[in-house]
């Protein structure tokens, strides 16, 4: 009936309560079991690409790239983004994108290197903790114009692994590539050294911007087209869409310094204006207080 008093104890300190009760609503609770069903899509991506059941391993890639690109949609829907959703997201990408691709490439044909495939593995799976750990910390700011939402900083894990299997889908079409060994070494440190480099491309934010009632149709067509292609010629739509990704970051990267010229002209022109007018300085405290804010 009555607690033992603790004359240490702060009741102003207690940390209060985010739901009534201790009660979690299940929909906080959807998008972290989406993030655990990737997590379980890439370890079983794993365990096939140690059986050597290349295509199941590649398949099983794909759908855990696939459940990591929805589940922060549906926790921005359900409203249900948390801190502990974001850190457990982070976990399961190192182990999907970090270490599953890594594992499969060096069972495929980088085992026959030994020492030197197993170091090209540990970089690549290095790079993708640090791409990762870069992109938590980004999230941070809030400093960054409006126009940089539109690029990624290096190439982001989800894609570095996809574009890292390309070597297989090659395979799968006809091409022989573990006799060129020494290319796929090569090949997986580059898509590493992309990963952790500060080349821009493009973000995945863009497709989330509205579009015009028009292109709806088109829009579902393309979906169903792709994924339609995907599930029948899996090797091929993923090579060629892998091919269209790297092709893509020089492109990416001439509008990203494009975007950035025009950026660093318009705030010169603003500021030529503002120092033409002859105004009192309270003007200009109070357009800062107020872009600051």
């Amino acid at each position: 009936m009555f607690p033992p008093f603790d004359p240490e104890r702060d009741d102003r300190k207690r940390r209060p309560r985010v739901f009534a009760r201790g009660q979690v609503p299940i929909r906080v609770l959807i998008p972290n079991i989406f993030t655990l069903v990737g997590l379980c899509a890439g370890l079983t991506a794993i365990r096939m690409g140690i059986e050597h059941r290349w295509d199941l391993a590649v398949a099983a890639l794909v759908f855990a790239a696939f459940l990591d690109g929805i589940d922060g949609h549906v926790a921005r829907l359900l409203k249900a983004s948390s801190r502990f959703g974001a850190e457990l997201d982070s976990l399961a990408d190192f182990v999907n994108f970090g270490v599953a691709p890594a594992i499969i490439m060096f069972n495929w044909a980088l085992e026959d290197l030994r020492s030197l495939g197993w170091i090209a593995v540990l970089v690549f799976a290095v790079c993708s903790a640090l791409r990762l750990a870069r992109f938590n910390v980004s999230l941070d700011r809030t400093d960054l114009p409006a126009w940089q939402n539109a690029f990624f900083v290096g190439v982001p894990a989800p894609a570095g692994a996809i574009i890292l299997l390309l070597p297989i889908y090659a395979q799968d079409l006809g091409l022989h590539l573990p006799s060129l060994t020494p290319l796929v070494l090569i090949y997986t440190l580059a898509i590493a050294l992309l990963m952790v480099s500060n080349v821009p491309t493009f973000s995945i934010k863009m497709i989330g911007q509205r579009i015009h009632r028009e292109y709806v149709p088109p829009v579902f067509v393309l979906a169903a087209l792709f994924i339609a292609l995907l599930l029948t010629y899996p090797s091929l739509t993923l090579a060629v869409g892998s091919v269209t990704y790297l092709a893509l970051i020089p492109v990416s990267a001439y509008r990203y310094l494009a975007a950035k010229r025009k950026a660093e002209t318009h705030a010169k022109g603003q500021n030529g204006k503002g120092s033409d007018k002859v105004e009192p300085a309270s003007k200009g405290s109070r357009s800062t207080s107020t872009s600051a804010k």
